[in-house]
């Protein structure tokens, strides 16, 4: 139909051929919506996918960061400023020499500040170390020897009352009281005669000082071996150092005069030193006793006086 056709149709009609052809191109429009539709639908996920991911909660088989290890593994030690192997034996309950020999020392007087040396026997466990002490000696008395006939005494019930008691033996006199550690069965005595003049104290004094006079004899507190007897140890005078079991030592300190050498077994009560005052301002002992290297109160130890 010409455009001038269409023009010269009555209002009527040509009202309603209008309608007729938007009616038709709107139909043909309504295909093209749905790529649009779903074009929409991508940058929706895109969004989706750049947003932060939030970490899982992490789960038992889930791998945790290692530990940081710091300081020294148990059972070793580094040297600091001012230290020597009879301070590092001392402060660890060990003898010196054991140190050259465990660290395979050629000089035992040149260590290093930051070395590491070894603090425990080769093969020991420092957390599940046992403590073996030396047997102490100890005078036993003898078995009192039965009377004739006791034998059969015991084996009649009815004659036991009865009976007469054996004639005691003699026995010897009784040692001194000590007191028994429950871990190493140790038997410990007083090292002097004279009372304490200073108490222990953790912070301030590690042991037990005693005043007395120049020469008093000093004991040994307990059986044990000398791990060390010189003036090496810079605040101690003339030193002796007593090894009791893998637990325990003994230190006596600012004697005039040392009566014992490296390496002598000593039984309890035995003379080791005399009294005196090297490296201090009176005469006096200085008396600790150390578990596992750590001072403890030796009036916790020592039997009642």
């Amino acid at each position: 139909m010409r455009v001038i056709d269409v023009l010269a149709l009555p209002p009527l009609r040509l009202a309603a051929l209008t309608v007729a052809v938007v009616s038709l191109f709107g139909c043909t429009n309504v295909p093209n919506r749905a790529p649009v539709e779903e074009r929409s639908a991508t940058p929706r996920a895109t969004v989706a996918a750049a947003s932060p991911a939030i970490s899982p909660i992490p789960t038992p088989e889930s791998p945790k960061p290692p530990a940081v290890e710091s300081g020294v593994r148990p059972g070793y030690y580094m040297v600091k400023g001012g230290d020597t192997l009879i301070r590092i034996g001392l402060d660890s309950g060990q003898n010196w020499k054991d140190l050259v020999r465990w660290n395979n020392l050629d000089n035992p007087n040149l260590i290093e500040v930051g070395q590491v040396l070894r603090v425990v026997p080769p093969g020991v466990d420092p957390a599940v170390a046992v403590s073996r002490p030396i047997p102490p000696t100890r005078a036993e008395a003898r078995p009192v020897p039965s009377a004739p006939g006791a034998s059969a005494a015991a084996s009649a019930p009815v004659v036991v009352a009865a009976a007469p008691a054996p004639a005691p033996a003699a026995t010897p006199a009784p040692a001194p009281p000590s007191a028994r550690d429950p871990d190493d069965d140790i038997a410990w005595s007083w090292p002097v005669a004279s009372s304490v003049s200073t108490p222990f104290d953790e912070a301030r004094n590690k042991g037990l000082v005693f005043r007395g006079k120049p020469g008093d004899p000093v004991l040994a507190a307990a059986d044990g071996r000398v791990v060390y007897a010189g003036s090496g140890l810079r605040g101690y005078g003339n030193l002796v150092i007593l090894k009791h079991s893998a637990t325990y030592l003994t230190a006596y300190a600012h004697n005039q005069t040392l009566l014992v050498k490296d390496d002598q077994a000593v039984k309890r009560g035995q003379k080791i030193a005399e009294m005196g005052s090297t490296d201090a301002d009176s005469v006096q002992l200085h008396f600790e006793i150390r578990k596992q290297g750590k001072p403890i109160d030796p009036a916790k130890l020592l039997p009642p006086r």
